[in-house]
């Protein structure tokens, strides 16, 4: 087996849960105990530390904690130091990295080495959403294996199954949402964005000549929305967008296509930008009533 895989595909379609489980089935040996793979010596697990002492004791006390943007130079240096001794429980070590794409530029130099000359019995499994953002040098040492979006009915039964309270306008949000990611759609079920999806597929089929619809939606995501909900009805608003391109009428499709770059940009932003949320919300309104009615530009 090649010492060296990266796990490609969309955010939230289990190739973490896949690196887990792979890791776990590595490293086993026959007649020999095997702890939890979650507290596994020979499973080294690489991804985002909380962003500062706060943030840790959050963690400590199982709440939620924001972590920091990247997986770090030291952490790649602190997992090197443990390749330098022998497997804990058997032959073989697996070393994790999630996600991938998210190492800084110094730890994706100091991780090349290792992938280079991987110490006996090694191997690693590198999550990556976007593979594009790796180095070149480290693709060109690794195999891909590909994870492909879910068809809509198979992600429909892991919501009903995952998440039975969810209503039916709720999962169809969620759907058009996660457009073959059943992690994104259980977090936009948890976001509960139903009357949100509604209410943007009218202003997308009638326009909004007078506001009423944008005032409906801002109102529904919210006078304080936190950063995760702002995302969230962000990328509803690009799915639905990107749904609805429309065929032969050009102009129509310059709008849309306009429009969705725009919430593309926005998306971006959200997570590190300090904008006022009612800004946001009618940014958003007046791009999805851009795509709809010729007269109106987006603000």
């Amino acid at each position: 087996m090649h010492h060296a895989w990266i796990l490609a595909g969309m955010k939230g379609v289990g190739k973490g849960l896949f690196a887990r489980a792979a890791a776990a089935e590595l490293v086993r040996e026959a007649g020999v105990p095997q702890p939890d793979p979650a507290n596994h010596p020979d499973i080294i697990v690489l991804d985002h530390l909380p962003a500062n002492e706060t943030e840790e004791e959050k963690k400590a006390e199982g709440k939620p904690y924001a972590v920091k943007r990247n997986i770090t130079i030291d952490q790649i240096r602190r997992m090197q130091g443990r390749l330098n001794t022998r497997p804990t429980l058997g032959s073989r070590r697996v070393v994790i990295i999630d996600p991938a794409d998210s190492l800084e530029t110094a730890s994706c130099n100091a991780l090349l080495k290792s992938l280079e000359e991987p110490p006996a019995g090694t191997f690693f499994l590198l999550v990556a959403h976007r593979p594009g953002r790796l180095l070149p040098t480290i693709r060109s040492r690794c195999r891909t294996l590909r994870f492909d979006p879910l068809p809509a009915d198979a992600i429909d039964r892991i919501l009903r199954a995952e998440a039975p309270e969810a209503s039916a306008a709720t999962r169809a949000a969620a759907l058009a949402a996660a457009e073959g990611s059943p992690g994104a759609a259980l977090d936009f079920v948890a976001q509960d964005l139903g009357a949100l999806h509604t209410l943007m597929l009218r202003i997308l089929a009638e326009g909004d000549h007078g506001f009423t619809l944008r005032g409906a939606l801002a109102e529904e995501i919210g006078a304080r929305p936190d950063r995760e909900r702002q995302v969230a009805v962000c990328e509803l608003a690009r799915a639905v967008i990107a749904a609805q391109l429309p065929l032969g009428d050009r102009a129509r499709q310059a709008r849309v296509i306009a429009a969705h770059g725009e919430l593309v940009r926005l998306g971006a932003q959200l997570p590190t930008y300090n904008f006022d949320p009612a800004l946001v919300a009618m940014e958003i309104g007046g791009l999805l009533a851009s795509a709809a009615m010729p007269r109106e530009a987006a603000h």
